[in-house]
């Protein structure tokens, strides 16, 4: 899967401005929510309003087959700030949240449903405490989820169980929506599938510091919820490449060259035994299921290494052909810094 490009697969609708770049932008993928974008412009009017710092709000429409679009675009007027970015169909809410990354000018960037069930008025507290803790991402922690406890809940209690086991990021709650990014973390972290989700624990490969924090939850109060328990078998799926990312992604030959290994190993341990049948006692072995699963254990074995040392040097040709480093750096200091 491509990611995607703002350029082509996207419009927007923006009044005409030439204010300098806000501090904060407000991010919302929206789909068929045309009875929920008004109220969720006010409100994020009147929590940006109470920030203290310039601010813009991007709403992403992903494909939208009602009048989500009309009525946003009717908003623009009375909201200067807001800016609508159109998808040609419906992407999908990761692409849909990578679409507002890339247009998102601020230098914080807070994502949410655009359900209304995320509370704006968590936002400033969240932002004062990620500017005060000097930390990258903080991830919201559902209070008194206002969901159905079997479709929703029980679902999200497992997967995120799992998530914090699979990846080291202990995060509760990684279905929330509602989080603050500084800005070039939030746009270095590459999204595919349903990624969005994982956005603390694929940051954290590059060692990005995180904080979860309370925040409040509403009941739908209009539209339809875009959620079901089929979700959690995607969630399963990318939690396997998240994990391989994290711990393999810069030597895959340590997964492919380790299993590998010890199928060959295990190869060796039957091919053993059946020469001692062989030529030790006389027995035949041609007949044998052993036989078969010994070849078939060597093979895979060395297709398995093979594989892992392709993916190395696919591996050597991401990072080398755009020059780009296997770390991250904070920050340097130095005696010509003080």
């Amino acid at each position: 899967m491509s990611t995607l490009s703002p350029a082509t697969a996207a419009t927007v609708l923006t009044p005409s401005t030439n204010s300098a770049d806000p501090q904060v932008s407000f991010i919302a993928p929206v789909f068929n929510e045309e009875a929920n974008v008004d109220p969720l412009v006010k409100e994020l009017f009147s929590v940006g309003q109470r920030l203290n710092r310039s601010f813009e709000i991007v709403l992403v429409d992903d494909g939208s087959r009602d009048k989500t679009v009309e009525k946003l675009q009717a908003l623009i007027p009375q909201y200067p700030m807001l800016r609508v970015v159109c998808l040609k169909r419906n992407f999908g809410q990761t692409p849909a949240t990578a679409a507002g990354f890339a247009h998102a000018r601020g230098e914080y960037i807070v994502t949410l449903d655009g359900d209304l069930q995320n509370d704006p008025t968590d936002v400033p507290k969240l932002v004062d405490t990620l500017e005060r803790e000097n930390v990258d991402i903080i991830q919201g922690w559902r209070q008194n989820r206002q969901d159905n406890a079997i479709v929703r809940k029980l679902p999200s209690a497992i997967a995120n169980w799992l998530i914090a086991k699979v990846t080291g990021v202990p995060m509760h709650d990684n279905g929330c929506s509602l989080k603050v990014y500084r800005a070039e973390v939030a746009k270095n972290v590459p999204l595919y599938g349903e990624m969005h989700r994982f956005i603390p624990a694929l940051a954290s490969i590059d060692g990005a510091k995180i904080m979860e924090m309370p925040v409040g939850h509403r009941a739908r109060t209009a539209g339809e919820s875009k959620y079901g328990i089929s979700r959690t078998f995607k969630v399963m799926l990318d939690l396997l490449t998240v994990l391989l990312m994290k711990r393999f992604f810069t030597r895959p030959i340590h997964l492919f060259g380790r299993l590998g290994l010890l199928l060959l190993f295990a190869s060796f341990i039957i091919g053993t035994y059946l020469l001692v049948v062989k030529f030790g006692y006389g027995y035949p072995i041609g007949d044998r299921p052993l036989l078969v699963l010994d070849g078939l254990l060597f093979l895979t074995g060395v297709q398995l290494i093979s594989t892992g040392l392709i993916a190395e040097i696919q591996v050597r040709t991401y990072f080398e052909s755009q020059d780009k480093p296997i770390y991250t750096v904070r920050q340097v200091l130095s005696a010509d810094a003080v």
